[in-house]
């Protein structure tokens, strides 16, 4: 169906990422959920279609596309496999911080090959006493001379069991209050790193998530990020804004994927002597699974759209869109199984998986309540503009006086 914010240029990624999807992914998305391993096959085929660079500017060697060529790309991904679409999206993840922030030499040294497919990338923010309050983590980096002595660890790094160039958050001035942390950007074999734990995941099992492990890990000076410090809070918060809407695009694919099983499960599947689909009860569902689903990819596309045009207000655009897409995506997963019945809860279906991938897209790059948070405080401050509706509320009422 035709959206307005989509171009013929958008839906050129489209085609490209649905072909490498149905060809590619569908087909081992069951095994290397099976085995938690990485599909470096899947990874080559990134590479092959040109789709490892779609967002990076075509100076440093990608296809120069944007946010919303990269949230329909992710869509199609994990309308085939969740995992996959995560394994794909955390490399837009990881380099967004490069491309906001970075030096251009820091961009021609990182970003290229992150665009061609030959290296993958990783984003480490959270700790394992820091998640939503990432003000309070606990790594540091010394500077000492010309280098930055790295101590401390990070917890849930998406892609980290394979990445080879890592963008890390950590204090380098405790004292300060508003410039206290810095991101620093580093490459798998730089002594003092060490990958720990790998996870045992509920879903998105084919890509690793993992413990990093600093121990006097030197960096060169030069290796932080924009070549100057304290600026890592907002960097991070740059980057989340807008890296959401693809985590957003993740639960859209999966909402849709899981619909378009269950839509066919229904058609296909008799009780009583008639498809499943005849029956009301199942058409109500679907019909409502649908609707979800139209709603969140119209938001998805408009906060990607409004990113790309660096519209203002993008921080709660882009945490609704996230909010409302990852809740959408529990909901129809969880609605596919019930439609499939006991059959829906066997791992020999295939869709029990996309309830399993849905639901951490509700937790990480922050809850679905600290999505919440943001969009109110959002709002309160704009409280300040309805100032003109007063006038219509009577004063005993405004102080909470009962008339």
């Amino acid at each position: 169906m035709a959206h307005p914010f989509v171009t013929p240029e958008n839906e050129k990624w489209r085609e490209i990422a649905r072909a490498v999807a149905e060809e590619s992914v569908r087909p081992v998305a069951k095994k290397y959920d099976e085995e938690q391993t990485y599909p470096w096959e899947v990874k080559e085929a990134f590479a092959r279609s040109g789709l490892s660079g779609v967002w990076i500017p075509t100076e440093y060697g990608g296809a120069g596309g944007g946010i919303l060529d990269l949230c329909i790309c992710v869509e199609e991904l994990s309308r085939a496999c969740g995992g996959v679409g995560v394994a794909y999206a955390v490399n837009a993840l990881g380099s967004l911080p490069i491309l906001l922030a970075g030096t251009d030499e820091q961009k021609r040294r990182f970003l290229p090959p992150i665009a061609k497919g030959e290296k993958l990338i990783s984003f480490g923010l959270s700790e394992k006493f820091s998640g939503s309050d990432a003000g309070s983590m606990r790594c540091r980096a010394e500077r000492v001379g010309d280098e930055y002595v790295l101590n401390g660890e990070k917890k849930w790094n998406t892609n980290g069991g394979v990445a080879d160039i890592f963008t890390v958050f950590a204090v380098t001035d405790p004292e300060s209050k508003s410039r206290r942390i810095s991101a620093l950007l580093l490459e798998r074999g730089t002594p003092g790193f060490t990958i720990g734990k790998v996870e045992d995941k509920m879903g998105i099992r084919c890509v690793p998530v993992v413990e990093i492990h600093f121990e006097n890990c030197r960096v060169p000076a030069s290796s932080i990020l924009g070549g100057q410090p304290g600026y890592g809070f907002q960097h991070a918060m740059m980057t989340l804004d807008n890296a959401r809407p693809a985590v957003a695009a993740q639960g859209l694919g999966l909402a849709q994927g899981a619909l378009d099983y269950a839509l066919l499960y229904a058609t296909k599947r008799e009780q009583f002597g008639q498809p499943i689909a005849s029956f009301q009860m199942i058409q109500q569902m679907l019909a409502e699974m649908d609707t979800k689903v139209a709603a969140a990819r119209s938001l998805v596309y408009a906060a990607a759209a409004a990113l790309d045009r660096k519209l203002p207000d993008t921080t709660r655009l882009s945490a609704q869109s996230k909010l409302f897409a990852t809740d959408v995506a529990m909901q129809v997963t969880t609605d596919a199984v019930q439609i499939f019945g006991g059959y829906g809860y066997m791992k020999d279906y295939p869709i029990e998986k996309y309830m399993r991938d849905a639901k951490i897209t509700q937790i990480y790059e922050g809850t679905n309540q600290v999505q919440r948070m943001v969009i109110a405080r959002h709002l309160i401050k704009q409280a300040a503009s309805l100032g003109h509706l007063s006038r219509y509320i009577p004063e005993e009422k405004q102080k909470g006086v009962n008339a």
